[in-house]
């Protein structure tokens, strides 16, 4: 009798597992309430009310991605969407907050101390390697240069590094004239990239063709509503602004202009880290290089895309100036 009812239990199991398996097996139908219930409570997020700004609005936005891995790569990049050249703004941040700034990251100085010659300070290595980098893509080497945010100019406008008052004659007078003025100039505040942001964009209207701001920062911005105003409106135009931090941070706010701003016409800013990319590279002025490139191929394509510039204007090509910028990128583990 036990050996009837255990064959029984053996048999009925099978049975209800060939069930269980037959309808695990057909395809299960979709609660189509279920989808538009979700869509309808994320279409009214209040982040997307706050902007004013409609689902499919911000959908026509589109962050670009980090996505490549060594400076040759970009460089490639670049020169498939048929940028061969362009031309250099740069700014250089003279605000007071540089005296802290650099406690942690250069030895409690001042980001601008420039009293050991033989020690190159955070923003001199930055603009060192921006020649080694950038120069190559600028046919006729003037580089219109300006400080901001020093005690005369504070957050209302910029001042010129260069000797004529316009543009500096390649990246040998633009550290020349760093090192002037980082001398005698004195910081002031507070930090905001507006009137540098604006005084390049008057400067691509006037010269109507495509241009890389690089600004080196410390960072202390307090997302002031003009900077956010100035970078949507350089969105209008053919420029692409790349940021580079310096000093000890915190960068939420630099990150967040450069991901989190959906009102441009395209993603327009990247940022680029310095002292994590100086702290966790094998080659940091390599990584620096990659970084500052890393979204141009990108943006120059949205430009061509919006029609801001004419494409068909034959150009010098790029190529490697230095060979430290030929290697992969190898971060610390």
């Amino acid at each position: 009798m036990a050996l009837f009812f255990f064959v029984a239990a053996v048999v009925a199991v099978m049975f209800l597992f060939a069930v269980y398996n037959q309808e695990a097996q057909k395809p299960k139908e979709i609660d189509h309430s279920l989808i538009s219930r979700s869509e309808s409570r994320y279409s009214s997020l209040s982040v997307f009310e706050k902007l004013g700004l409609s689902l499919n609005e911000c959908n026509t936005f589109r962050t670009f991605l980090d996505r490549f891995n060594s400076y040759d790569e970009v460089v490639g990049a670049i020169k498939k969407t048929g940028m061969v050249k362009s031309d250099l703004i740069i700014g250089i941040d003279f605000s007071a907050s540089n005296e802290w700034q650099g406690r942690k990251c250069f030895g409690v100085r001042c980001l601008h101390d420039v009293s050991n010659s033989k020690l190159l300070n955070p923003y001199q290595r930055v603009l060192t390697i921006m020649a080694a980098t950038m120069e190559q893509f600028d046919d006729d080497h003037l580089i219109p240069t300006f400080g901001f945010g020093d005690k005369l100019c504070r957050n209302d406008s910029v001042f010129a590094l260069a000797r004529d008052g316009v543009q500096c004659k390649g990246f040998d007078e633009v550290l020349e004239r760093y090192l002037l003025h980082a001398t005698h100039s004195e910081l002031g505040g507070p930090t905001c990239m507006a009137p540098i942001i604006e005084q390049a964009v008057e400067i691509v209207k006037d010269k109507k063709s495509y241009h890389i701001l690089l600004i080196i920062t410390d960072g202390q911005f307090a997302g002031d509503r003009e900077d956010i105003r100035a970078i949507i409106r350089a969105s209008e135009y053919p420029l692409s602004i790349v940021v580079v931090g310096v000093g000890d941070g915190p960068w939420d706010v630099l990150q967040e202009y450069d991901d989190k701003l959906l009102s441009r016409h395209f993603d327009n800013l990247q940022f680029v880290p310095y002292q994590d990319l100086v702290t966790n590279s094998l080659n940091p002025e390599t990584a620096l290089a990659l970084h500052i490139l890393m979204e141009i191929p990108d943006q120059y394509a949205a430009i061509c895309r919006l029609g801001y510039i004419d494409q068909e204007s034959s150009l010098p090509e790029v190529h490697s100036s230095n060979e430290y910028l030929n290697g992969d990128i190898t971060m610390k583990t």
